[in-house]
Order: C-alpha cells, then structure tokens, then sequence
C-alpha cells in the first residue's frame, strides 16, 4: 500500500516521516507522471529506504521511478560513512549499468541509406542476448587485471583510445576494486562475457542530433544538429549479477548480527565501514570496472563495424567518447550537509550522477557547464543529453535521472505485442531493428516505457538538469 504523498511543488511530492522512517521521502514527479508512479508500490519502497540507519536528507525517487529489488528504479539515497549502511539493493543486480555516448563526423543522411546494412554489421560484431559470449575468452590473471583497471585494461590490449577515458566517469576505473572478494562462480560467469551487450534493455543505437536545446553547451560537447550519434547501454552482465547475488546472502546475516531493523529483507544491509560493507564495496567496484571495460570493449567493435559497413577508415568516421556515466552505483563522495563537509555513501540505483558545474571530478573540457547527463529513451522515440546542475548538488546529492522508466511488466509488454509487426512498425518511422529473438523487441517495445520527454521535463523544470540536445533512432540493436 502505498503511502500518502504531500505535494511541495509542481515537480515535487514528499512523503512525511512516519514510523520508522529516520527522514522524510521526496519523489520527483510531474502531476501527469503520478498516475503512473503510483500504480505499483515503488513510493512504499521510497519509503522503507528512509527506515535506514544513517540516512542523510531524504530518501529519494526521480520520476522514471518503478518497482526494483529491495530500492525502487530510480532511487537515490545518502548515508554517513560513519554511521551508515551500504546495501546490494541500492546499487541493483546489473552494477554499473551505464551509458555511453559516441560521436562521430558522419551526417544524418550520409548513414540513411545504408542504416540497414551498418545494423546488420553491429549485430554481426557486438554479441548479444542471454548468456551471450564474448569474441575473447580471458584467463583467470587476465580477467582479474580487468576488475581492477577497467576501460585502462581495454586500451592499453588494443580496444580503443587513450583519449576515450578522459570522458568516462571515474576516468573508467573506479579505485578500491578487490578481486579477492569475487566469488568464484562470479568470475566463471565474467570470464567469456567481456564485450558483450547481453538481453532485456541493453542497445546499441546509432542516431541523430534531432533538436539543439543550448547551442554554447552543444557546442563543447561536440554535439550539432544532424549529427551521427551511438549510444551504447549495457552493464556487468553475469559477473555483476552473481557479485549482487553472493552479496544480497552475506547482507541477510550482517544485517541481523549488526540488529538493523528492515521493513524489508530486499533492503539487507551492513555498516559501510564493517568488514562485511568493506568486502562488498570492493567487489562492487571489480564489477564496476567490469562494466567499463566492457562498454570500451563495445566501442572499439562498434568502430570497427561503421568503417565495415560504411567502406571508410576509422580516421574518416572519427568516433570520440562524448561521455559515460553510470546508473547503478555505490560512491564514497563528499556533499556539504547543513553547512558542512560530509563523507557520505551515495546509493544510485538507476540514477545518475549529475554534478554541477566546475566540480573537480568533471573532465577538465565540460567543467564549466556542469557534467553530462544521458538519458536514453525507448527505441522508437527519442533520448536525451542534459547537464548536472548547482540546484542538484544541493537537493539531491548530485544526481538525477537515467531513463524512461518501465509502464510495463515484460510478460504484460509481450502480450500487448501479440499479433503487431513491431519490427515493421519501426522501419515505418525510420527505425531498423535487430535482435537475438522478436520477444525482446517485444519485451522493449516504445509503449512498455514512459514517455522519456515527460521524465526530463520534470526533472528540468526541477531544476536538478538542463537540456542540452534530443536524439533520434535510426538503427538499433538489442539482445
């Protein structure tokens, strides 16, 4: 059931502290989403965040806000390291799913007639689907060198460009990885699956700059209209899957010897600086590193595939790393609360970080308009690049949205799909498709997703992002 929600401004709803929620809950949410936002119990599971021991602020949900393990999708929520917890079900099952995106010298229409043939390439190049294996299989020493240096380990073995970790976030290596603290079946399972795209809402998708909202930020992003664009969205894969899973049954016990009450066995936890918090933050930021490794790994293929299908050199296609950010993570970052300097842990389970301008993690090109936010949406509307803002370091701990957000359950999704020419439907619009099995597109299909426009109209007109350029599909492939 879900709890009642007080309405603080036309972007903002709060949950008041009841019980035993230790702060207030604040959902970021248009009049038009909330209908939407309260048909499954995801404001319950805002709530029940906020019951945590060291909470700092409020527990937060941006408006792609739905139901998750543990944390809602789309939450965010802040906790002293002194005094707080981390917990697997605030960073989620796919750890470091993420965002890239590419840009490139091409124009809309030097790519439109060959769309078809550049998708088909891609597939061909970047494995995809359910259990899918990689072109490199990596020996135990090799793979454990990836979990510690990440996107550093692809570069420096020949899959892309120094200049590519400049924009990645965390420069795509997150500090303090433990490989030691991996299981053995998470290795087993990571060991084939490097430069992999992997099933459900994973892509890659080649577009277009469609709309310019700020020209001056546009331009030192790189970014004008008709402008070939790649957006590349996968994560950890089975490795960052098995680590959530070995950790979720450490977390149960360490959340009963440590007597942290739970409103909710999904939201098991453990103090951030006791052993049990400790082992799982470094084996979080092996898979973290997993994951940028991965989307490098994706990049490099992904190159290739354009100068293939397109019959031109790399050097004339000139695909850069605009930039990537993550969307489930756990970070040690410092935020001024009630006037002072705090270490605190910050949980962002499909959420982005969003800093504002002239922050020092900012890569040293963007730092004066604020860090970049991608935000994709569905395969058959349009995605997003925005910025972080002042107003998000101060209400929200930096952060922001990351998608559309789900309407739709992936069996109710198939079933509304039954009987339509979904692939059809797409290249009617200009959009080609492909992918391991027709259920996945229809597991993904446009209407299975919120409209990704009013997400980041609510979050603009929140103040915590601003727009900066819309994308548009031309040819995209899924798992």
């Amino acid at each position: 059931m879900n709890p009642s929600l007080v309405k603080i401004d036309d972007f903002l709803y709060e949950i008041p502290k009841t019980g035993k929620m230790r702060v207030p809950a604040r959902i970021y949410a248009s009049e038009k989403m909330l209908k939407d936002i309260l048909q499954d119990n995801a404001p319950e599971q805002v709530a029940n965040v906020a019951w945590l021991p060291g909470i700092v602020g409020y527990s937060y949900a941006m408006p792609d806000i739905h139901w998750g393990y543990g944390f809602p999708i789309g939450g965010v929520a802040a906790f002293d390291v002194e005094e707080g917890i981390v917990s697997p079900g605030g960073v989620g099952y796919d750890i470091n799913c993420g965002v890239r995106l590419l840009k490139t010298d091409l124009m809309r229409q030097e790519i439109e007639p060959k769309m078809q043939r550049l998708v088909d390439r891609l597939f061909q190049e970047i494995p995809s689907g359910v259990g899918s294996t990689g072109q490199i299989k990596l020996s135990p020493s090799e793979e454990k060198k990836v979990l510690r240096q990440g996107a550093h380990w692809a570069v420096a073995n020949g899959y892309g460009e120094q200049a590519d970790l400049d924009k990645i976030e965390e420069n795509g290596r997150m500090a303090g990885a433990d490989p030691t603290k991996v299981s053995d079946q998470a290795l087993k399972r990571g060991k084939a699956q490097i430069g992999t795209l992997g099933s459900g809402n994973h892509f890659v998708e080649v577009g277009f700059v469609q709309e310019v909202f700020d020209e001056q930020a546009a331009s030192t992003l790189g970014l004008h209209k008709d402008q070939v664009t790649v957006i590349v969205h996968t994560g950890s894969r089975g490795f960052g899957h098995q680590v959530c899973d070995d950790f979720i049954k450490i977390m149960l016990k360490a959340s009963a010897t440590y007597n942290i009450e739970l409103p909710d066995r999904q939201l098991c936890c453990a103090p951030v600086n006791s052993p049990e918090g400790q082992d799982y933050l470094g084996a979080m930021a092996a898979a973290v590193n997993f994951a940028f490794c991965n989307r490098q790994m994706i990049t490099h293929w992904t190159r290739q595939a354009f100068a293939e299908a397109l019959g031109a050199r790399l050097s004339s296609v000139n695909m850069a790393v605009v930039y990537e950010v993550a969307h489930n993570i756990a970070k040690i970052e410092t935020h001024v609360v009630e006037g002072q300097k705090k270490k605190l842990c910050v949980h962002r389970k499909g959420a982005t970080r969003a800093f504002g301008p002239h922050h020092p993690e900012i890569p040293a090109d963007y730092r004066d308009i604020g860090q970049p936010v991608l935000i994709p949406g569905d395969m058959g509307r349009y995605s997003y690049v925005l910025l972080g803002t002042d107003k998000a370091m101060q209400d929200t701990f930096g952060s922001t949205c990351h998608g559309a957000g789900r309407l739709m359950s992936r069996n109710k999704a198939k079933a509304a799909a039954r009987g339509r020419e979904l692939r059809q439907e797409l290249q009617n619009q200009g959009i080609y498709i492909k992918a391991s099995s027709y259920a996945t597109i229809a597991e993904e299909m446009p209407e299975a997703y919120k409209d990704v426009s009013d997400v980041v109209e609510t979050v603009v007109g929140a103040g915590i992002s601003k727009k900066v350029v819309k994308l548009k599909p031309m040819g995209v492939i899924k798992g």
